[in-house]
């Protein structure tokens, strides 16, 4: 899902001091890193374990096209892709966004900025050209960290989302959102909004989806909408099957440390999930576990370099001995500026591995936007599966 055009927080004075100075200590802190002057690193410099895109194990092409809204920076696009589906266009309001497109596939057209404005687009143009839609609207208006306003958050973008559908008239689509839109708090709004209009002329399916249960070594949990223009094409859709088992990772929800090898619950018929300190190459600590869900950067009072979500987040975190606070552009400046607590600091290209992103995919802008586009981005393995079924349907 796109980040969308950004809201900050009414902040007093002296909360904007407060974060001012915290900024400044660290910024201060990283230079003397960087130069040399700050402690002594005390990590090795990580390689993975985990290369996403052996989750996503590329298929023929299908001859499906397919046209991304909210593209951000591609998370649905690459598993589609993957999936065997061409690419007619993406379209998002964001210029880095439309960068990291361009960058990784030269090949695709991509509309960014002003240009890739969804509100300003007549999709007539594209009717008769478009096998699925897809797209995830800001999820900013339904989250807590969006604070929760729904239709009256201007950044509410799944009427136009709706809006397009109608216009271009895929054969099916694919929308996706963050799991408090599946909740009774949001059913008015889903009802009219979302599945009254569409009802007409598309049969739906929705459910939940969880990132880990397709390898992906992350708590995250996403709702999805599948739509068929044809009743057949529809009675034919099988939503995805976990591909992993992540239950061994569990020892991080309890009160002390357990041993990894004393779980023994997979399921064997599955691929084993891995923890994130597997995935990234970290040393053996006797416990993993699965990172907990990575906050966009830009989400919350202030742009910022952390993905820590929550106090309980930060919990499993230390458990993991991982530091989430200060993510740093790249793995040399991660191991120069050593945490606080001494715990192992994570860099841009660790936290597009925790969110489904291969190595090969370079996420593009200053580190804070970097990480605001992979925290608001669907899982590409998610994605994978996701578009694997909908072709299967079609097919």
């Amino acid at each position: 899902m796109s980040g969308a055009t950004y809201q900050g927080w009414d902040l007093s004075e002296e909360e904007r001091e407060i974060y001012r100075q915290r900024s400044k200590e660290s910024s201060r802190a990283k230079a003397q890193a960087l130069r040399g002057e700050g402690p002594k690193p005390i990590h090795p410099i990580n390689l993975p374990r985990l290369n996403p895109e052996n989750l996503m194990q590329p298929l023929a092409q299908n001859g499906g096209k397919a046209l991304s809204l909210f593209s951000g920076c591609g998370g649905l696009d690459l598993g589609f892709e993957r999936a065997g589906f061409g690419h007619l266009a993406a379209y998002d309001i964001l210029n880095e966004a439309g960068v990291t497109l361009t960058r990784n596939r030269p090949q695709w057209k991509v509309f960014a900025g002003q240009e890739g404005d969804v509100t300003k687009m007549d999709w007539r143009q594209y009717r008769d050209l478009v096998d699925v839609l897809h797209g995830g609207p800001p999820c900013q208006p339904f989250s807590a960290a969006g604070r929760q306003k729904g239709r009256e958050d201007s950044r509410d973008m799944f009427p136009e989302f709706v809006r397009a559908i109608l216009e271009i008239e895929p054969l099916a689509f694919v929308a996706e959102n963050v799991p408090a839109l599946a909740s009774k708090k949001f059913s008015g709004y889903v009802r009219e909004i979302i599945e009254l209009p569409l009802a007409p002329r598309y049969h739906i399916a929705r459910f939940m989806l969880a990132a880990s249960d397709f390898g992906v070594p992350q708590v995250r949990k996403r709702v999805f909408w599948v739509g068929f223009r044809e009743k057949a094409k529809a009675a034919k859709y099988r939503e995805p099957e976990p591909t992993h088992d992540w239950q061994h990772l569990a020892a991080a929800k309890s009160k002390q440390p357990v041993q990894l090898s004393l779980f023994s619950s997979c399921d064997r018929s599955k691929k084993t999930c891995m923890g994130v300190r597997e995935a990234l190459g970290l040393p053996d600590i006797g416990i993993d576990a699965l990172a907990p869900t990575i906050r966009s950067g830009l989400t919350g009072p202030r742009h910022t370099t952390s993905i820590l979500s929550s106090v309980s987040a930060q919990k499993v975190w230390e458990k993991i001995l991982i530091w989430p606070n200060g993510v740093a552009g790249n793995r040399q400046k991660a191991h120069l500026f050593v945490a606080k607590n001494g715990h192992f600091r994570l860099s841009v290209p660790d936290c597009g591995i925790i969110q489904g992103f291969p190595e090969s995919w370079s996420i593009y802008g200053p580190t804070y936007m970097a990480l605001g586009q992979i925290g608001n981005a669907v899982p590409p393995p998610m994605a994978y599966q996701v578009a694997v079924s909908v072709a299967r349907a079609l097919s």
